[in-house]
């Protein structure tokens, strides 16, 4: 639900791990957010969220009053986690409404 969303502290860099039952190939990742300047997305193939690689780092354009809906497709890659690294933002505090992983 868009309605529910993820907070900042209101420091920088923040970071969030989503961990899948087993390695997976993705193809997309999607996310929903509010007032993120960059991010990072990385991923580990570890059966443990460990030895992250980074897979792609943006600066998101600032879209004021509205969510920031932004696509990343990526080359059929394995994994087992994925690790979201806000470095900075636009404001104190962002927040995260939706993350979507395409894939098999």
């Amino acid at each position: 639900s868009s309605e529910t969303f993820w907070t900042t502290t209101g420091m920088f860099p923040q970071e969030f791990i989503i961990g899948f039952p087993k390695c997976v190939k993705i193809s997309k990742v999607a996310i929903q957010c509010y007032l993120v300047r960059t991010l990072r997305i990385e991923r580990s193939i570890s059966k443990d969220p460990v030895g992250f690689e980074q897979c792609i780092e943006k600066d998101l354009q600032h879209t004021e009053g509205q969510l920031q809906m932004e696509e990343f497709p990526l080359p059929d890659f394995p994994a087992t986690y994925l690790r979201f690294i806000i470095k900075s933002a636009f404001d104190h505090f962002i927040s995260v409404h939706r993350v979507m992983a395409e894939g098999t």
